[in-house]
């Protein structure tokens, strides 16, 4: 049937026939979606298929990765930029896995105590595998010498020579008091030992003068007395003197004697521990150390004594403790393939730089030594590569920041973090730093990449390489193959019931459907491991040996379900006529736009109607978004370039003089985005030119300064939002929407939108030009500027010309009446 249009005013009438441009506009139903036919596959079933190896695509970030894990200079770290879901964390693992075992296993790192400053434990290390082997040899030599020692203490040799360096020491002592006593005898004097010591007493008849006898002494015998004694205290200060440095003698040779025991009992255990580890300059200075120690701490070695007892009581004896022997083996690769591949998950301060632990003792104190210490995954991953997320880098607190200065000095520095921030200063550790030889890769979003660049000032020094992982892959028949062999892979890893060739057919076209892109898949795999699960419970709760496209379909539509609530309410708000959206009849200045809303889970699309009104006046273009502050400035911007469209096509010949509303209605949110910037146009022109437009056409599409249609995103959601509100109002083979051309190559459209096209109940038309997109919505021809600078009559833009110039003209006539009516009354 054809439809006739009235398009002029009062006496002249034109009639045009629809369907020569507007069919010619269709998108043809084979391209209002991308299908993948099953039989271009050479298999039945994915379990004939062998498994993934490598990436899917991602080309790009692949080459930066071989660049940035090959370049070993300073500062050349890698950040893997991507959305989450992009395959960056199994890539780089499978990437280190197979070049990880190309490289040396590194050296494992011990600490041990510092003799000389007990507060500063030093590392040391070893050939990987060596550490353990060095805390075996320590323990086996120590026990050694812990039983070696008290038996060579016990000898009868040990004993004979130490009575007889103590009976020399005892002779020499008696031989100088017994020459003392024996002048002082002789000048009337008697050594005795009082409360204060040796002194001299003068005697009388073999016995000490009472202090009578003393005293009754004439004057001359008493100095005398006196002299004499103070000449033999000199001498017995002198004894004493002589004394006390043959007993610092005698304790220097006893020492000796140890010291040459325990050489005896020690040396046969330390010079082999030497020559075994003589490449490792740092084990044998420790080794000297501990020989040196050993030998100053003999006493500890003696058997020990029992235990005092007071009152029945028996007091704890106090051991002594060799722990300052011990070996810590901090990092041990003694089972490490190769380099070591670390991802740390929890990269708290401690989990990345390591920690010193303490004890608790009795009476609530704490006490900590070099064996608490603790590793990190800097510790672990050295040598090697460490796999860190960024953002959980950056919430934890000190984490970025250190690291920062672990990069930066090419050290590994275990600290209390803390410490700065106490008003008390504790005693503790501060082991010696451990040099840094890693790979550090960060992964993180494109967002925090940026964030970082741009406000980061080391992260630039630090970070120097990007891995960019794109969200979507161009297909490509390799990239067909290696999709099918990931979903056979995934099917494998995490038995689930193998998917057939529709099953995987299906699933490639919602890897396009999430991109919408006919020619590209998404890679976002996270999404598409979900979905081959979900589809695969259906499967199997349908007791299906394989997984068909039928129950891909059914995990999509669940998935949905679960999520459209909303989507739902908002169709019952256009059923019972909250929402006003007809799709059927013409109407002036109104048209149904598309819009899309995005919940986080789920995104659809829905009709908003948009209109437009046009009077006499100055103003202008008056967005009523914006003057209530409902509009972002992207939506600003579209409503001036078509006062720019508007003025470029009609103010040629007179100035634009008009003041025009245009209004999303209904609307109580905020209004972002360009993509209704057509469909405002449209509304304008058809409130100029007084042509209704079909109510059943709903319209999406940015518009340029010279009327060209620019695509949009979100075309399937539109589309579909759009069908949903015609299908519950009723499909009348009229409906439809109109879209930019340039979007086709992005439609994915549902199965059952696809079914009405095909059975005429619904359509789609792809637009490139105003011009095009208005004869579609009223069934008249936009008219071409002729030779002579006018329109075809009847034409849109004849009568929208038309009333444009009738607007001036009124406008005029206003002016000067109102200039009339000023001179009059002056």
């Amino acid at each position: 049937m054809v439809d006739q249009v009235q398009v002029a005013q009062k006496s002249d009438f034109h009639y045009v026939t629809e369907g020569t441009v507007s069919d010619k506009l269709k998108v043809p139903v084979d391209k209002l979606r991308w299908e993948c036919d099953p039989a271009d596959f050479d298999f039945k079933s994915t379990d004939e298929l062998p498994e993934l190896e490598g990436t899917i695509g991602q080309e790009r970030a692949l080459k930066s990765l071989d660049f940035g894990l090959g370049i070993k200079e300073l500062g050349f770290n890698l950040f893997m930029a991507g959305e989450p879901g992009t395959g960056r964390t199994s890539t780089i693992k499978n990437l280190l896995k197979k070049q990880a075992k190309s490289e040396p296993p590194p050296s494992d790192w011990c600490y041990v105590n510092n003799f000389k400053q007990g507060d500063t434990p030093v590392a040391l290390a070893l050939a990987a595998g060596k550490g353990i082997e060095f805390a075996s040899d320590i323990k086996e030599m120590l026990e050694s010498v812990r039983n070696d020692i008290p038996k060579a203490l016990d000898s009868k040799e040990y004993e004979s020579q130490k009575s007889a360096i103590f009976e020399e020491y005892q002779q020499e002592n008696s031989e100088l008091f017994g020459k003392l006593e024996e002048e002082a005898a002789g000048k009337g004097f008697s050594l005795q030992r009082t409360v204060s010591g040796l002194v001299m007493v003068p005697q009388k008849e073999g016995r000490n003068y009472t202090q009578e006898e003393y005293e009754a002494l004439p004057k001359e015998e008493m100095e005398k007395v006196e002299t004499v004694g103070k000449e033999l205290s000199e001498k017995l200060n002198d004894v004493l003197r002589k004394v006390r440095e043959n007993e610092k003698e005698t304790r220097d040779r006893m020492a000796q004697l140890d010291r040459e025991l325990g050489l005896s009992a020690l040396g046969h255990h330390i010079e082999p521990l030497k020559e075994k580890y003589a490449d490792f300059a740092k084990v044998v200075e420790h080794l000297d150390a501990v020989q040196e120690d050993i030998l100053n701490n003999l006493e500890d070695f003696k058997p020990p004594q029992p235990a005092p007892q007071i009152a029945g009581i028996r007091l704890p004896r106090q051991e002594p403790s060799f722990e300052r022997y011990e070996v810590n083996i901090l990092v041990d690769n003694r089972e490490t393939e190769g380099a070591p591949v670390i991802f740390e998950v929890n990269p708290t301060y401690n989990n990345l730089f390591g920690r010193i632990e303490q004890v608790m003792q009795m009476g609530g104190a704490a006490s900590t030594n070099f064996s608490l210490i603790k590793p990190g995954a800097l510790h672990r991953a050295n040598g090697g590569y460490l796999i860190l997320d960024a953002r959980e880098v950056l919430i934890n607190p000190f984490a970025w920041d250190a690291l920062k200065r672990c990069i930066r000095s090419g050290e590994i520095k275990i600290e209390d973090v803390l410490e700065q921030y106490r008003f008390m200063t504790m005693v503790s550790l501060k082991p010696e730093p451990i040099p840094l030889q890693a790979k550090i890769i960060m992964i993180g979003t494109p967002w925090i990449y940026y964030l970082l660049y741009h406000l980061e000032p080391d992260y630039r020094k630090f970070f120097k390489v990007k891995a960019d992982f794109d969200s979507r892959v161009t297909r490509t028949p390799e990239i067909v193959r290696d999709y099918a062999m990931f979903i056979a892979t995934h099917c494998r890893n995490e038995k689930l019931l193998p998917f057939d060739n529709s099953g995987v057919a299906r699933l490639l076209e919602y890897s396009s459907r999430l991109v919408d892109d006919q020619e590209r898949f998404s890679t976002q795999f996270m999404e598409i491991a979900d979905l081959i699960k979900e589809a695969s419970y259906w499967a199997t709760k349908e007791k299906s040996s394989h997984v068909t496209k039928d129950y891909v379909a059914k995990a999509i539509e669940e998935k949905i379900y679960r999520s459209n609530r909303v989507e739902d309410r908002m169709q019952e708000l256009f059923e019972d006529g909250t929402i006003l959206c007809e799709t059927e009849g013409e109407v002036v200045g109104q048209i149904n736009g598309l819009s899309v809303i995005s919940l986080g889970d789920h995104t659809f699309g829905r009709p908003s109607r948009v209109t437009a009104r046009v009077y006499l006046g100055k103003a202008g273009m008056v967005n009523i978004e914006r003057e209530v502050k409902l509009s972002g400035p992207i939506h600003d911007k579209g409503v001036m370039i078509i006062t720019g469209y508007m003025g470029g096509r009609y103010a040629h010949d007179k100035p634009l003089s008009f003041s025009a509303s245009i209004c999303f209605e209904q609307s109580y949110e905020g209004v972002e985005g360009d993509s209704a910037s057509s469909t405002e146009l449209y509304a304008l022109l058809s409130t100029l030119s007084g042509i209704p437009l079909k109510q059943g056409i709903a319209v999406t599409g940015s518009v340029n300064q010279l009327g060209r249609i620019q695509p949009i995103g979100g075309v399937n959601h539109k589309i579909e939002g759009f069908f949903a509100v015609c299908k519950m109002k009723g499909l009348t083979g009229n409906q439809g929407v109109v879209i930019p051309k340039s979007n086709e190559r992005h439609l994915m459209l549902k199965d059952e939108v696809v079914e009405a096209v095909k059975a005429g109940q619904f359509h789609i038309w792809s637009v490139e030009t105003i011009d095009e997109g208005i004869e579609i919505l009223t069934g008249v021809p936009a008219g071409e500027l002729q030779p002579d600078g006018v329109y075809p009559e009847g034409s849109i833009n004849y009568l929208v010309n038309k009333r444009l110039r009738d607007i001036v003209d009124s406008m005029k006539k206003f002016v000067a009446a109102e200039k009339e009516e000023k001179k009059q009354i002056a």
